[in-house]
């Protein structure tokens, strides 16, 4: 499986390198080639794996501890710049290679274009699975400047596939867009999202993460921000509402960290405690 890999410069917080005996596999996917505002997220995955090391390893209100779990971080996968086909492709490999060694996937992005190749993988294992997006925008466009594979095309790509989606945080669309989440009905609040999981009972499921869902008070290192985003309270709301469902998450990945754009480090930061506390919850026995 590792050939599906590429050597990281350095690995999440006390993550393994090989995936034997561990329950999630993170991996790494740096690449912004449809940015559409502001580029530099093919630097989150590793500066997510920089900010890692100022973690404490046990989060106190899970009452749980990395130490005591087992994961990997395999590396990144081996995309690059150019058109966003082969590079969603790659992901889609990537990821379909740890769903087959019996692994949790978990991508660190990366522009969120890359999220319908691990979906795709997802989706021919588990053509049942629940899309949960956690994300300040709609991501629904049928192309964006005539691309269909853009960043801004993801969701709509996934439901192409066959996805039911849950959204969360959603802020920002089109009009078309907001037009098509209303007759599909496929938002909800963070207070009622453990309600929208409960409906589909039993259903695996993905989900994404994209760091923008954060207001950019808190998270400015991200392509897209959008002003009235959650807070660290909201963020530990949605986890509490995917916990009792913990047990079904197949795949996840957190996506749009640009760290170029924060000088504070922090949007990596917080990025970094985000992904600690899925690890905890994905990871639990």
């Amino acid at each position: 499986m590792n050939s599906e890999f590429e050597a990281p410069t350095a690995r999440f917080i006390g993550a393994a390198a090989e995936p034997t005996g561990c329950r999630v596999a993170m991996f790494g996917a740096g690449y912004d080639g449809t940015a559409s505002f502001r580029p530099g997220t093919r630097f989150g995955p590793n500066s997510i794996r920089a900010a890692s090391d100022g973690l404490e390893t046990y989060c106190p209100w899970l009452d749980a501890d990395l130490e005591d779990r087992r994961y990997a971080d395999l590396g990144d996968a081996p995309v690059t710049f150019g058109s966003p086909a082969p590079q969603i492709e790659a992901v889609r490999r990537a990821t379909g290679a740890i769903l087959d060694a019996g692994a949790i996937p978990f991508m660190l992005g990366g522009e969120h274009s890359l999220t319908g190749g691990a979906f795709a993988a997802v989706y021919e294992r588990h053509p049942d699975a629940v899309m949960v997006q956690l994300d300040a925008h709609a991501d629904l466009r049928e192309d964006y400047l005539g691309e269909p594979l853009s960043h801004a095309c993801v969701m709509r790509r996934c439901v192409d596939l066959g996805a039911t989606l849950i959204q969360c945080g959603i802020r920002s669309g089109t009009r078309e867009e907001w037009q098509w989440i209303r007759a599909h009905d496929t938002l909800c609040t963070v207070d009622a999202l453990g309600e929208a999981l409960a409906a589909v009972a039993d259903r695996p499921l993905y989900v994404t993460l994209d760091i923008d869902v954060f207001d950019p008070s808190l998270v400015p290192g991200t392509g897209t921000p959008e002003p009235g985003g959650w807070f660290w309270p909201e963020f530990r709301d949605a986890i509490a509402a995917l916990a009792p469902h913990a047990s079904r998450i197949v795949a996840l990945d957190l996506m749009e960290v640009s760290p170029g754009l924060d000088p504070t480090g922090v949007s990596a930061v917080v990025a970094a405690k985000c992904v600690r506390e899925l690890l905890l919850l994905t990871t639990q026995q």
